[in-house]
């Protein structure tokens, strides 16, 4: 029986792709969590094999849950379940330590798919996002700015664009506040822009979040 873990801040989402899996043979869905922490909260007590997580969450978000519950059980397997099909967020899933990436459109099909693919330690991308990243290296106008980033980057970036403070960032991602605000000067810099609005206008630009998220 393959154990499973759905990371979703969307309570529709959770339950139901959760009633969903009920009917496929073989898999079990575990726990429903909605924010990162919970989720490595429950990776810890309920140790699943599989965990379906999205990627924009209030609080740390599934870049850095990723990042957590793997150095809490090095043999989970991650599979990003998100709306987002540009880069960067790809490449920086799958950099630390994901080992699937669907969107939401995709059916129960596919996602059985995905699941039982990587438990048995294969990748598994959905066909709209592996074209983009086939593409990236011939296309210059896919490429996203926010490549230049590190994954923890990236992380401090999403947070600082929905308008978390210095000190709410540091208590959450564990850092110091000064280490933080290091943190978003080299962010600053890399991006060529001055301060969080200037990070924000760019992020919209970009798809990295809409307009709406930040209204």
């Amino acid at each position: 029986m393959i154990r499973i873990l759905i990371v979703d801040d969307h309570q529709l989402v959770r339950v139901g792709t959760s009633r969903l899996l009920a009917d496929v043979e073989g898999l079990q869905v575990v726990g429903q969590a909605e924010t990162g922490e919970r989720a490595i909260d429950m990776v810890k007590d309920l140790k699943p094999d599989v965990a379906l997580m999205d990627i924009h969450m209030p609080g740390i978000g599934g870049l850095e849950a990723t990042r957590r519950c793997l150095r809490i059980d090095p043999d989970l397997k991650v599979i990003a379940l998100t709306i987002y099909t540009r880069e960067p967020y790809p490449s920086k899933l799958l950099s630390v330590g994901a080992v699937g990436y669907l969107t939401k459109n995709s059916d129960i099909t596919e996602l059985v798919k995905a699941i039982r693919k990587v438990i048995v330690g294969q990748r598994y991308i959905s066909g709209d996002v592996a074209q983009h990243l086939a593409l990236r290296p011939f296309c210059d106008e896919m490429v996203s700015p926010f490549e230049v980033l590190s994954s923890r980057e990236m992380q401090i970036t999403l947070m600082v664009i929905k308008g978390h403070a210095a000190p709410e960032i540091s208590q959450r991602l564990c850092l110091s506040p000064k280490t933080v605000n290091s943190y978003r000067y080299r962010i600053f810099e890399k991006m060529h822009v001055r301060n969080d609005v200037g990070l924000t206008k760019m992020a919209i630009k970009h798809g990295i979040i809409d307009s709406e998220a930040v209204a």
